[in-house]
């Protein structure tokens, strides 16, 4: 008797290499939401419980040293996800297309999303105190499950409807960017200060 793994989907997981250059990307991050008269609109506008420049700013790299060199990292780990993949792309094909801040706090979350028209999407985690919100990764197969009986408590995470990691800071995790995923509401005061990111494909 044998059972085969079809179609799986792929979370790509790395470290920051340096722990100051993490907080060299704390102080521009909170460099970037002190400044940010337009974005801190938005979020009002749009009630989102806590700060992002997703739809205010597109010049991250352009303004602190450590936004412009997470960039050109983020294209190596990139380039190896895709890699991974099997992906039959070159990798000057591959294009940093949007790259924004999110701080929360207390009870800071954001609902299941994806992210059309990008190919990978990810976050790297500048600081992830106790209590701050998981991430919540959603099986794409869900809306087809129909009458499909629940999994049991001990499931293995590969057959488990919905996947919560608990991100530590320093950590980066990219995924394909059609895989549905949401922030978890936080439990504490302290910021939960995070960078993400889409990738798009060069024609």
């Amino acid at each position: 008797m044998t059972i085969r793994a079809l179609f799986p989907t792929s979370l790509y997981t790395a470290r920051l290499p340096d722990d100051d250059w993490r907080e060299a990307l704390e102080e521009a991050c909170w460099m970037v939401e002190d400044g940010d008269a337009a974005g801190h609109a938005w979020c009002e506008e749009k009630g989102y419980p806590g700060y992002t420049s997703y739809a205010s700013l597109d010049d991250l790299p352009a303004r602190a040293t450590a936004f412009e060199l997470l960039a050109e990292w983020l294209e190596e780990q990139a380039w190896t996800f895709a890699k991974g993949l099997h992906w039959d792309v070159d990798r000057k094909q591959l294009s940093l297309d949007a790259i924004w801040v999110n701080i929360l706090g207390e009870d800071g979350h954001h609902s299941g999303h994806i992210h059309p028209g990008s190919i990978i999407s990810g976050t790297v985690y500048i600081t992830m105190p106790d209590g701050a919100g998981d991430i919540r990764f959603e099986d794409p197969r869900l809306p087809m499950m129909m009458a499909a009986p629940p999994e049991t408590d001990d499931a293995p995470e590969a057959a488990r409807r919905f996947v919560y990691v608990p991100p530590k800071a320093g950590d980066l995790l990219m995924w394909e960017s059609w895989l549905r995923h949401e922030v978890m509401p936080g439990r504490t005061e302290d910021a939960r200060i995070s960078v993400s990111f889409n990738f798009g494909l060069k024609r």
